[in-house]
């Protein structure tokens, strides 16, 4: 990530807990259950490795410079509870791996480049209270049952 405004400056990657990180909240587990970078002026691709973050239930970078494709990867992410991407630079489909994701309540991805059909396996997310997909180069009829 390029990171022009230096708020990734206390991401020391020798360190074993990523939980004295800014912009990090950590569970009593010292699992990462927050990433909040939002409005933060970063940009480059989003890594599949966030995939890996088993515990995390906000997923907060809104309002960046984000380019490249959304990871299937994220539809690992069980314990999702809000999931902002919006106002980025996001291109590619709407990954189809977000159908797992039963826990997420809010799904914002407004404001992108995204591209192809909502798919119909977001049916299937019988928690999910917000869902805006405006603004973006989206095609087709929007999924109503699964």
């Amino acid at each position: 990530l390029s990171d022009p405004n230096n708020v990734l400056q206390s991401w020391d990657p020798t360190l074993v807990n990523p939980c004295t990180w800014f912009h990090v909240t950590c569970d009593s587990n010292n699992h990462v259950i927050r990433l909040d970078l939002g409005n933060s002026n970063i940009s480059g691709t989003l890594g599949p490795e966030l995939g890996q973050l088993h515990h995390l239930q906000y997923l907060e970078l809104y309002r960046n410079e984000l380019s490249g494709k959304i990871p299937e990867e994220l539809g690992k992410l069980k314990k999702l509870i809000s999931m902002d991407l919006y106002g980025n630079k996001l291109e590619g489909r709407i990954p189809k791996s977000f159908g797992k994701l039963k826990s997420l309540k809010f799904l914002r991805l407004n404001d992108n480049k995204l591209s192809g059909t909502i798919p119909r396996e977001l049916t299937h997310l019988k928690n999910l209270k917000i869902f805006d997909v405006s603004n973006n180069d989206l095609c087709g009829t929007i999924p109503v049952d699964g």
